[in-house]
């Protein structure tokens, strides 16, 4: 083709919207036949708080088709890491699960979100409780040096449905807790918790059955949640957000916001798959 045909053929294709950053795969990790991550290059312009999430796609016929993703590296990554389920039958997860490095993503140009330090108030202990994929924001929180300053102890939960599923934030945690820059705050600071609730294991139940039992706090050393000293993020299926909701508000926790901070935060721009 020449160049003047080239030039011809460019400018016949529509416009790409200002509001998305094409993106290059640099890599993709399948944990399971439902679960996998990617990396992309990020762009030097892109700025975003630990625990938000910004709308990621791939090109439609007529238009993108987006879904929100929690960015889960930390802020300071190089790379933007994201951690997806493979909804069968998905508009967009069905093709997004089949991409290589070199292929190209979209991404919003503007991360928001309510899982962010901001909207809590000033505390001893951080809960981030977790299903599924909603554990992609607590991987960019715990890798962020300031979560380590604010609170004496972070404890991340995560529940899923089998051991497999565990294995992203299994290797996140041991990650973590060798990481250059935080690995020794980590160390000392950083407890997991996790459980299965289809499998036999060391762990099973529900995260919220954990800490009505008092399991959760027996195995950790904990106290029972307390709005004095505790502060909780919650994200993950639909059935958690609402039940840990309850029983935060039972105990006397109020929502934080990024107007307006509290003791406990939910993200509820998208929820995870259920356990």
């Amino acid at each position: 083709m020449s160049e003047a045909a080239a030039e011809a053929a460019r400018a016949e294709r529509p416009a790409k919207s200002s509001a998305f950053h094409e993106l290059e795969v640099h890599s993709v990790k399948h944990y399971t036949d439902t679960l996998f991550s990617f990396r992309v290059s990020r762009p030097e312009t892109f700025r975003f708080r630990a625990g938000e999430f910004v709308m990621i796609g791939l090109e439609g016929e007529k238009k993108p088709i987006l879904r929100a993703y929690s960015v889960a590296s930390p802020t300071w990554d190089e790379e933007l890491e994201f951690y997806s389920i493979k909804v069968p039958g998905g508009a967009l997860t069905s093709r997004l699960k089949n991409i290589q490095p070199g292929d190209r993503v979209l991404m919003g140009k503007k991360p928001t979100g309510t899982l962010v330090t901001d909207a809590l108030r000033p505390g001893r202990r951080l809960y981030l409780l977790s299903t599924g994929t909603g554990v992609a924001p607590f991987a960019s929180l715990i890798r962020e040096p300031d979560v380590y300053e604010y609170y004496d102890e972070v404890v991340l939960t995560h529940t899923c449905r089998t051991h497999a599923e565990l294995a992203y934030s299994e290797e996140l945690v041991e990650r973590t807790k060798n990481d250059p820059l935080v690995g020794e705050e980590a160390a000392k600071q950083l407890v997991y918790f996790n459980s299965v609730t289809r499998e036999e294991g060391a762990r099973t139940g529900r995260v919220t059955d954990l800490i009505r039992s008092g399991a959760l706090f027996e195995e950790i050393g904990g106290k029972p949640l307390d709005p004095e000293h505790d502060r909780v993020m919650i994200c993950g299926s639909e059935a958690m957000l609402k039940e840990l909701k309850e029983m935060c508000l039972e105990r006397d926790f109020i929502e934080g916001s990024n107007a307006k901070p509290g003791d406990m935060v939910i993200e509820k721009a998208f929820v995870g798959e259920g356990v």
